[in-house]
């Protein structure tokens, strides 16, 4: 195994007296495709924010080499901006970098869909297009390791499956480390190779995903049908 680009050490989230994250650790080495999943309040987006340094841990670590950014729930696109101008927010963190970190060119050779739109209000955009800027942004800071939260959310399934594309190709031509959480378990362990399952607030199974879609307990929780 590479060094890790992500590692989590018994993180520690807490909201007053409720414990959101209870010691979870977890790893993502440079190029993997790693899969989160679990049902609404694990504390999927409680560790999306410690990760991002949205949130304060109350104990526990987490080290990134080099930059993380993150594919929002639900798009946040800034919808009388157009394409282009969501975009180039994405690059906000290299301010000092210089006027070639704010250079969108290189994210439609990536997202050639987003050529013809790139001067469209975002707010005009179907879920999927949205989606697809929202990729564009947050590649647009660079980073050591993706994360997308809620890939297919509200997406029709051939959109879920053109944007699912999009990701493996940008994980296998650029070597782009990649953190998938998702309630639709059986996209995650498709596109995946290793996935952790988190419930109210710990990790419960962790491991390959072709083991951890013949586990009985997976399979009965997560993937809908009786093992």
């Amino acid at each position: 195994m590479s060094d890790p680009v992500l590692e989590v050490t018994g993180l520690v989230v807490r909201y007053g007296n409720a414990t959101a994250l209870d010691h979870v650790t977890l790893h993502v080495s440079a190029g993997e495709m790693v899969a989160l999943v679990g049902p609404n309040g694990a504390g999927k987006s409680s560790l999306v924010n410690a990760i991002m340094g949205l949130v304060r841990p109350a104990g526990g670590t987490v080290r990134l080499d080099g930059r993380a950014a993150l594919v929002p729930e639900g798009r946040q696109m800034f919808p009388d901006l157009s394409v282009d101008d969501n975009l180039a927010l994405g690059a906000w963190r290299r301010r000092r970098e210089g006027s070639s970190a704010r250079d969108t060119a290189w994210v439609y050779e990536v997202l050639p869909e987003l050529a013809r739109l790139r001067r469209q209000k975002a707010g005009s955009l179907s879920g999927g297009q949205q989606q697809m800027v929202a990729f564009g942004r947050a590649l647009m800071g660079d980073p050591a390791v993706l994360i997308v939260d809620e890939l297919s959310l509200g997406l029709a399934p051939l959109v879920t499956t053109t944007l699912a594309g999009h990701l493996r190709r940008l994980n296998a031509e650029r070597g782009l480390a990649v953190v998938l959480i998702e309630q639709n378990a059986r996209l995650a362990f498709d596109l995946c190779t290793r996935a952790y399952v988190l419930e109210a607030g710990r990790i419960r199974a962790e491991g390959p995903c072709a083991e951890l879609a013949e586990s009985s307990d997976v399979v009965a929780a997560y993937l809908g049908v009786t093992p």
